[in-house]
């Protein structure tokens, strides 16, 4: 089995005349992801992997579950589409590329595209994303190059609201 972990980023400052790449992260998504992240702890669930957007919010992101997941955080990976926003089948494109020794990957980014990868990994999926969801899907395949879309199985859907 193989696990996508896809968390849109935390709660970040509102869109301003600075450069959206930049903005960074309110202390309500840094706390949101800490709590989210500390569960998944609890629950057993840890990355192999961290793919991340290089943009600001999602990379914070991202620190903070390496941090709470005892992952390195110098090991975290960014990919620039990844904030540019790739089509499904680029992001399949990006699975299939995945180490074959990692099992469960995380990926940090942006809606809309991160909702919409959710909707067409998942063979179903009737929910919203807000800010710090954190998706879990498994696909029951031996290597990543076999992930196809509509093929995955909703393994969790955290929110922060859960935590509160």
């Amino acid at each position: 089995m193989k696990q996508v972990v896809i968390v849109r980023h935390g709660k970040a400052v509102p869109y301003g005349y600075e450069d959206d790449f930049t903005r960074d992260l309110r202390e309500r998504g840094k706390n949101d992801a800490k709590l989210v992240s500390q569960d998944l702890k609890k629950l057993g669930i840890v990355p192999d992997t961290i793919i991340s957007s290089p943009a600001k919010r999602a990379f914070k992101t991202a620190m903070i579950f390496a941090e709470n997941l005892d992952f390195k955080r110098q090991d975290i990976i960014t990919v620039e589409d990844i904030y540019d926003g790739l089509t499904t089948d680029e992001f399949l494109e990006l699975i299939h590329k995945l180490p074959p020794s990692s099992n469960t990957v995380f990926f940090f980014g942006h809606n809309p595209g991160f909702y919409y990868y959710v909707c067409n990994l998942l063979e179903e999926f009737y929910s919203d994303m807000p800010t710090t969801s954190t998706v879990g899907i498994n696909f029951a395949v031996e290597n990543w190059d076999q992930v196809e879309a509509r093929s995955g199985k909703l393994a969790f859907h955290l929110v922060p609201r859960m935590f509160k």
